[in-house]
């Protein structure tokens, strides 16, 4: 028979999402798109944003079929630059009387340094590493007030496995996995959590493989599905006040590197 410890304490986690207001950025692709639906389906009111609005249209769309107990909207723009936080965090502002949460999940996929121009690691740097910065900041300033809030930095198995020609994607994500580190012992006296979520392969469209190679490689248990991390995502915003889930790295099964 349940306890009535543990009856609350499933009670306390039910719904632990719902009315809770949620930024995710690269919210219309993979991960975040994943994760963004999910939340809204489980009662959270998100705001995703993405640069394409082909997939931003096809994002709500798809969202529109499923059962909601939250809400999802989005807007496009691009976060390479202050200008583009900047937008999203005033839509943010608009919609929100408080913001709960972020999840920064931008990025941009890249090989290495002796790919392209300093142009072209600018905006990889930008988006990848800057605007995580920059977007984790506006949080904060909106979660100070309200001494709560939880910031979610979705990261990659690259910054520990540092393969070869990848050097530029590897440089921005080891860089997310200190700033999470610091950062958290830099904002947690506020009342805010950090958590730091590390995925190896994952079926997305930053992968140079084609779908079907993809779906093959998920049913060989060498690929993660976006959905897998999303339900990472919503493991760690279910958890009490008390309990900080500060770092996960998620690897399919047969993925040993």
């Amino acid at each position: 028979m349940e306890s009535l410890q543990t009856a609350a304490y499933n009670e306390q986690l039910t719904g632990a999402v719902t009315g809770r207001t949620v930024v995710v950025t690269g919210g219309t692709t993979g991960i975040g798109r994943a994760t963004a639906i999910l939340l809204a389906r489980q009662g959270a009111d998100v705001l995703i944003a993405g640069q394409d609005p082909q997939h931003l249209t096809d994002t709500l769309n798809s969202a529109g079929q499923e059962e909601l107990k939250g809400s999802l909207t989005g807007i496009v723009t691009d976060l390479s630059g202050e200008e583009g936080i900047n937008k999203l965090f005033n839509e943010a502002d608009n919609h929100f009387k408080k913001l709960d949460v972020l999840v920064n999940c931008a990025a941009l996929a890249y090989q290495g340094i002796a790919d392209g121009s300093y142009a072209d690691w600018q905006k990889v740097v930008n988006t990848n590493l800057l605007a995580y910065m920059a977007c984790t900041r506006q949080a904060i300033d909106r979660m100070r007030p309200n001494k709560e809030g939880h910031i979610i930095n979705i990261g990659s198995m690259s910054a520990d496995v540092r393969e070869k020609n990848s050097s530029v994607y590897v440089a921005t994500k080891a860089a997310i996995q200190g700033f999470s580190e610091s950062v958290r012992k830099e904002i947690n006296e506020m009342g805010i959590k950090v958590t730091l979520i590390e995925p190896g392969a994952v079926g997305t469209d930053m992968q140079p493989v084609s779908v079907p190679d993809q779906q093959q490689k998920e049913e060989d248990l060498e690929m993660l599905k976006a959905e897998d991390i999303a339900a990472a995502v919503l493991y760690t915003i279910m958890q009490p006040k008390r309990c900080d889930v500060v770092d996960i790295k998620i690897r399919p099964h047969l993925q040993i590197i």
